[in-house]
C-alpha cells in the first residue's frame, strides 16, 4: 500500500507544480506582453488627441449665387437677415431691403409689408421677400412676435409675387 500512496503522493506533487508553473508562466507572460487599451479613454489620452485632433477651418461668408436656386442662396439671405435683426432697425423694412441689395439680391424683385399698423403703432411681424427666378420666393419674417428671424424658400405666387396682402411700394 505504501508504494501506490506514495505513487498517488509523486502524481498529485507532480500535478501541483505542473499547475502552479504554468500559472506562474501565464502570469508572467501577460506581465510582459504589451498591452492595448482600446477603452474611450484611450483615445483621449493627451498624446492621442494631440495627433488625433482636427485643425479648426474658417467657415466661409455665404455668398451671392446668381445662376443658382432660391435653395442656393438661402444662407445668404439668412445672414443679410439676421445681420439687420442684430441692429437697431429691427423691425424697419427699409432696413432688410437696403441690406439684400446690398448683398447683391435684386431690389426690383422684392416686396415688403408696413413697418407700422393702420394706426401708427410698431408692427409685431415684418415680412419681407425676393422673387428668385420665375417659381422661388425667399421670404423673411421678424418681429417681436416672431421672436428669431425666420428666412425660407416658397413657391411664388401668381404674377411672380410672393407676399400675399398689402405690401408697401419699395420706392427709395
Amino acid at each position: 500500500m505504501r508504494r501506490r500512496s506514495s505513487v498517488s503522493a509523486g502524481l498529485i506533487r507532480s500535478s501541483s507544480v505542473f499547475i502552479l508553473g504554468a500559472a506562474v508562466a501565464a502570469g508572467l507572460i501577460s506581465c510582459s506582453a504589451p498591452m492595448r487599451d482600446e477603452s474611450p479613454s484611450a483615445a483621449a489620452s493627451p498624446s492621442a488627441a494631440a495627433s488625433a485632433s482636427p485643425t479648426p477651418t474658417a467657415t466661409p461668408d455665404p455668398v451671392l449665387v446668381p445662376e443658382g436656386t432660391a435653395s442656393d442662396n438661402l444662407p445668404l439671405f439668412a445672414a443679410v437677415t439676421a445681420k439687420v435683426w442684430a441692429g437697431p432697425d429691427q423691425v424697419h423694412g427699409r432696413a432688410y431691403v437696403d441690406a439684400l441689395a446690398a448683398a447683391g439680391f435684386a431690389k426690383d424683385r422684392m416686396q415688403v409689408t408696413a413697418d407700422r399698423t393702420t394706426v401708427g403703432n410698431p408692427v409685431e411681424s415684418l415680412l419681407f421677400s425676393v422673387a428668385w427666378g420665375d417659381k422661388e420666393c425667399l421670404i423673411g419674417q421678424v418681429g417681436p412676435s416672431t421672436g428669431t428671424p425666420v428666412t425660407k424658400v416658397v413657391p411664388q405666387l401668381a404674377e411672380g409675387r410672393c407676399l400675399i396682402g398689402e405690401t408697401r411700394p419699395i420706392d427709395w
